[in-house]
C-alpha cells in the first residue's frame, strides 16, 4: 500500500491517505494536462514562489509592469463567433490583470459556515492558501493582488503565472495559485488554476463560454477524471503520483461588463447545494 509522507502535519497526512485511497495512480507525461506546481510544508507566499523558481531553474519576470493571468484571450480557442461577442473589459481584464484593483464581497450559506470555520483552523490559516474568510461581507472590501510571471531559464517561455491575492484591510492572503490554459483529453481549452499545498495541490479546471451578453462564463461541471472539474492531486513517500476527482465540488465564474462596469460573480456548490457566492468588482488603476 502506498504512503503519503510520514513528517508532516497529520491533518496533512490523513488528507492525503485519503487521495491515495480513493484516487488514482497518474502518469506525469500522459497526465500532462493535470500537473502544476506542488507545494512544501510551509506557508505558500512569495518565498514559495523564489524556492519553486530556484528548484525548477526558473526565472523571475521583471521587465514589464503589466501582466495578465493569460497573455492572450485566443489561446481558449473559442469560436470566431464567441470571441467576436466576447466583452473587450473581460478580455483586458485577463490579459493585463495588473492594470485592475479588485474588491470582493462574500456570503455563505449558514449551513456550510462550520465547515468553512474547521477548514481555516486545520488548513487554510497555517498554509495562507485557500484561505477563505469564515463570515459574511456585505460592504465590499478591497483585494490586494499581485502576478509573478515565472519563465524557462532556457527557452524564456512562461512556465507560470502565480496570481497572489490579500485582504488589503487585514493583510491575509486568500489565494495562491498558477494560472493558465491546459487542454482536457478530449481536445477542450479551459482555465486552470492550481492552488499549492504540502506535497501536493487543489487544481480547479473550467471549461469557458460566452453568454449572449458577452460574458464569460467559466464553469468546473464535470462527469469524470478527464472532465472539467476539481482535482487534489499529491505525490507519496515513493515519489508516485496520485489524484482524486471531487465531482461533487462545483465552481461557477460569471464576469460580465455592465454600464462599462466589470463585475464578477463566483458560485461554489456542493452536491448540488450553494456553499458560499463571491461577488467582485474591477477598477482600472488611475
Amino acid at each position: 500500500m502506498s504512503l503519503a509522507h510520514p513528517m508532516q502535519k497529520i491533518q496533512d497526512w490523513v488528507t492525503q491517505q485519503w487521495v491515495i485511497f480513493f484516487g488514482r495512480k497518474i502518469d506525469i507525461k500522459n497526465d500532462n494536462w493535470l500537473m502544476g506546481p506542488f507545494g512544501n510544508l510551509k506557508v505558500i507566499d512569495k518565498n514559495y514562489i523564489d524556492q519553486l523558481a530556484k528548484l525548477e531553474n526558473l526565472i523571475i519576470d521583471t521587465t514589464s509592469e503589466i501582466y495578465g493571468l493569460i497573455p492572450v484571450m485566443s489561446q481558449l480557442l473559442l469560436s470566431p463567433h464567441e470571441y467576436a461577442r466576447l466583452s473587450p473589459k473581460v478580455i483586458d481584464f485577463y490579459e493585463q490583470t495588473t492594470r485592475y484593483e479588485l474588491n470582493f464581497s462574500v456570503k455563505w450559506n449558514s449551513f456550510f459556515k462550520v465547515f468553512g470555520l474547521l477548514l481555516k483552523k486545520l488548513f487554510s490559516a497555517r498554509l495562507n492558501q485557500l484561505n477563505i474568510p469564515n463570515y459574511d461581507i456585505q460592504s465590499p472590501e478591497s483585494i490586494s493582488s499581485e502576478i509573478v510571471r515565472l519563465l524557462d531559464a532556457k527557452t524564456n517561455q512562461i512556465k507560470y503565472v502565480f496570481w497572489l491575492r490579500t485582504i488589503t484591510s487585514t493583510d491575509e492572503g486568500i489565494y495562491s495559485g498558477a494560472y493558465g490554459i491546459c487542454q482536457l483529453p478530449c481536445g477542450t481549452s479551459c482555465i486552470k488554476a492550481v492552488f499549492p499545498l504540502p506535497h501536493g495541490n487543489a487544481t480547479v479546471i473550467m471549461t469557458p463560454k460566452v453568454g449572449v451578453n458577452g460574458e464569460l462564463i467559466l464553469n468546473s461541471s464535470g462527469q469524470k477524471f478527464g472532465d472539467a472539474g476539481f482535482y487534489f492531486l499529491l505525490k507519496d513517500a515513493k515519489g508516485q503520483h496520485w489524484s482524486k476527482y471531487i465531482r461533487s465540488f462545483r465552481d461557477e465564474l460569471i464576469i460580465n461588463e455592465t454600464d462599462k462596469q466589470l463585475t464578477a460573480k463566483q458560485t461554489l456548490t456542493l452536491w448540488n447545494l450553494n456553499v458560499l457566492k463571491f461577488n467582485y468588482e474591477m477598477f482600472q488603476k488611475q
